[in-house]
């Protein structure tokens, strides 16, 4: 669960935050929107835990995400606290020399996974992805949506509590887009949390759900949508 209550961030004297309090409950879907500049790079990391917010004498702010409390955590537990998140990139962030089974294979490897457990959970997600017959294709060989999958694959591989998809549809066509957020939607319903980030107001209502709109650091929305509902007219007749 993400708890957020009364953070700010300020960078040289400037507020990228401002006072924000968000909650995100467990298994949720959410979407946060915002144009540049709004603060959602600020947000991401902040969860993530990049940067620390900022502490005011007599304030009651406070930040737990997945159990951790990030106003008290200590530096050497930052990799802990990432370990229990999924990262998805905008431009994917693949390893170029390394084929879809060894980027996913990747993450586990890194924090010494047993093989036994690797060679059986990595193709899991790959074939999760639609990617059964790509395992063994080098990232060049992929379409943008191909390696977007992956990088999903990635994120997902670890069995993580809270997924970030940070502008995940920033490199794709719209067709490819909706897509990839069905994909999240799909992995949302094995009850992992999933928060997406992104500018594309459009898509976001066109699948509806739970919206939060940044805007000069502030949330100014928070609620749900319906989705967009597109009726083809009947043909008049003569």
């Amino acid at each position: 669960m993400v708890e957020i209550n009364n953070v700010s961030v300020t960078y040289d004297g400037v507020e990228a935050l401002k006072d924000v309090s968000l909650k995100i409950n467990d298994g949720e879907f959410v979407f946060v929107v915002g144009e540049n500049g709004a603060g959602k790079s600020t947000l991401i990391k902040l969860l993530i835990r990049d940067v620390k917010p900022d502490i005011k004498k007599g304030t009651k702010s406070s930040m737990f995400v997945n159990g951790f409390d990030l106003v008290q955590l200590k530096q050497r537990r930052v990799t802990e606290l990432r370990r229990t998140i999924g990262f998805v990139f905008q431009d994917y962030k693949l390893i170029p020399n390394l084929s879809v089974y060894d980027n996913v294979a990747f993450v586990l490897r890194s924090i010494d996974a047993p093989n036994r457990y690797i060679r059986k959970r990595v193709p899991q997600v790959i074939a999760l992805m639609g990617l059964k017959d790509k395992i063994r294709s080098m990232p060049h060989e992929l379409s943008g949506g191909e390696q977007q999958r992956v990088a999903i694959a990635r994120a997902l591989v670890n069995n993580p509590q809270l997924i970030i998809a940070d502008e995940p549809t920033g490199n794709l066509d719209p067709r490819t887009s909706a897509e990839m957020l069905v994909m999240l939607k799909k992995i949302n319903a094995r009850d992992t949390t999933v928060l997406v980030v992104t500018h594309e107001h459009e898509l976001v209502k066109k699948l509806g759900g739970r919206l939060v709109t940044l805007k000069r650091g502030e949330i100014v929305f928070d609620g749900y949508i319906e989705p967009e509902v597109h009726h083809k007219k009947e043909a008049s007749t003569v």
